[in-house]
């Protein structure tokens, strides 16, 4: 009988503590995937920051170390230089990545450091109560932004994926979201690529995931997942914006 489905080699037994609707899960299983595709489990190393994904050593079944708030960008290029046989990823929420974070991530990319990147981007900070983070929308309502979001007192949310492909070091840059089977299938593509270049060495590759947060949101998970699909990706848009082996 042909197995159609069976467990990730790269990922526990654990139950999620993930709220109900999340996508952190879901994009947790496509890393893990990728790296079971490549057979690089036993020479990988996840680092994990402050955020959702601070448990992150709980679910995958390779070495995970935690770095200071917005600081996974540092520990990982520590990490590949003292070690370029290992497989380096960071896993990094919005609020992390974008805020505490931006020097860390941009000086990264800027160096073209060959390591990957998991850039999952909800729009709030998921952990500590759904505060206004650099990617919340235009009007979006968060508990630091009851009114909503506006520009003249909080600016333009960040479109990070843009940022990061517009710097000449990066190798690979680009935006997908998880929430249904044809884009978890895209996502899978662009995760997988994504560790494919840092294991042939063609550099630095970033992957921003449009994702949920239902609890924050005050949303159903079915109503976070249109919220995704009819407000996020009209101003967040679904695209590859660097990719040297295209010639972009």
């Amino acid at each position: 009988m042909k197995v159609m489905f069976e467990k990730t080699e790269s990922m526990t037994d654990a139950k999620s503590i993930y709220c109900p609707g999340c996508n952190h899960g879901l994009i947790h299983r496509l890393v893990a995937e990728a790296i079971d595709k490549l057979g690089v489990r036993e020479k990988t190393y996840g680092v994990a920051p402050v955020g959702c994904s601070v448990l992150l050593y709980d679910y995958f079944n390779f070495d995970v170390v935690e770095a200071p708030h917005g600081r996974a960008p540092a520990l990982a290029t520590g990490a590949k230089r003292v070690r370029p046989d290992m497989v380096v990823f960071t896993y990094q929420g919005d609020g992390d990545l974008a805020s505490i974070g931006m020097s860390e991530i941009i000086h990264a990319a800027g160096r073209g450091e060959n390591i990957t990147v998991i850039f999952v981007n909800n729009a709030n900070y998921g952990m500590t109560g759904g505060q206004m983070a650099p990617t919340t929308l235009l009007g979006q309502k968060t508990t630091t932004t009851p009114m909503g979001r506006d520009t003249k007192s909080h600016g333009f949310p960040f479109r990070m994926a843009e940022l990061i492909g517009s710097l000449p070091a990066v190798a690979y840059s680009t935006r997908v979201k998880v929430t249904d089977p044809k884009n978890v299938m895209k996502a899978s593509k662009a995760i997988l690529k994504a560790f494919e270049n840092q294991v042939n060495d063609i550099g630095f590759s970033f992957v921003e995931v449009l994702s949920t947060c239902p609890t924050n949101w005050g949303m159903t998970p079915v109503n976070a997942l249109k919220f995704v699909d009819e407000q996020m990706e009209s101003y967040f848009p679904l695209e590859t914006f660097k990719d040297i082996q295209r010639g972009e």
